[in-house]
């Protein structure tokens, strides 16, 4: 009897569970049908009260290549997000490398400030960047951009660290034996054996400056042809346009989640083994 209830109690537990993932499920899935939907949309005008447009069409994807600048916003967000995850990778896997493996004074007081930093939002310090950039006169340009995404890449080191922590240091001193330097141990063993993270710091460092509207917003100022995908689409919004280019502003909102998507889907298993491989105490 007593094992019946536990069983009991068990599957009770297991189709709760299903059931608010269920709920959540449709609850996370309805907003993006929604402005799928929005995409296709015949009608004009920014809101309607029905869920499934009356009439679908292309043409909104039409005009957002025809009438606006998309385009050139979707290459510069594409140019800012490489630049910047390549940098942002090859910074944070080396700074998480050196604390993994080397020993030096003011390691742990490092680390520790630093796991500090991580917790203050960086738009706090929108303002200082704005203007060190601007006593540069980089100002406006996509190239702040970069240096902004990729100047603070190394403080994420974390999840990086945990995954060569997990790679045994009698690899290391194999090499060096041999003659090898820290570079090339760095570059010719650690690097070949840590694609999982690899995977992982660069989707991040992708998925970051692709998705950002503050910082972008607040460097690149009103040089329309500079903008990033956020930008321009956000002016789709405003009072003056969004009766006639909501719908634009929809379509474009799915073709620039589907970079990101693919990368996702594609990476996936690398996605996940950086995750768990990182989450390791050292």
């Amino acid at each position: 009897m007593k094992k019946t209830g536990l069983k009991a109690r068990r599957i009770a537990g297991n189709v709760a569970a299903e059931v608010a993932l269920i709920v959540l499920s449709i609850a996370w899935l309805i907003p993006i049908v929604w402005i799928i939907l929005q995409a296709f949309r015949g009608e004009p005008g920014a809101i309607t009260y029905t869920f499934f447009p009356k009439e679908l069409t292309f043409d909104n994807f039409a005009r957002l290549f025809r009438e606006t600048l998309f385009l050139r916003w979707f290459g510069n967000t594409l140019f800012v997000a490489v630049c910047s995850c390549v940098l942002s990778t090859i910074i944070t896997l080396m700074v998480a490398y050196a604390m993994s493996r080397f020993q030096f004074k003011m390691r742990k007081p490092f680390m520790k400030i630093a796991l500090i930093l991580g917790m203050f939002p960086g738009f706090m310090s929108m303002v200082a960047v704005y203007y060190i950039l601007k006593a540069f006169h980089l100002d406006g340009k996509l190239v702040s951009l970069i240096l902004v995404y990729s100047g603070g890449a190394g403080l994420g080191f974390y999840v990086a660290k945990g995954f060569f922590d997990t790679i045994s240091a009698s690899l290391d001193e194999a090499a060096r034996l041999d003659g090898a330097t820290n570079w090339q141990v760095f570059w010719k063993i650690i690097v070949p054996l840590s694609r999982p993270i690899i995977v992982y710091t660069a989707l991040v460092a992708f998925m970051s400056p692709w998705s950002d509207f503050i910082f972008a917003k607040v460097i690149l100022g009103t040089n329309r042809e500079q903008y990033t995908v956020a930008i321009g689409l956000f002016e789709f919004l405003d009072t003056t346009h969004k009766s006639t280019m909501f719908t634009c502003f929809a379509a474009g909102s799915i073709l620039a989640g589907i970079p990101v998507e693919l990368l996702v889907i594609f990476l996936q298993r690398y996605f996940i083994e950086g995750i768990t491989g990182g989450a390791t105490k050292g």
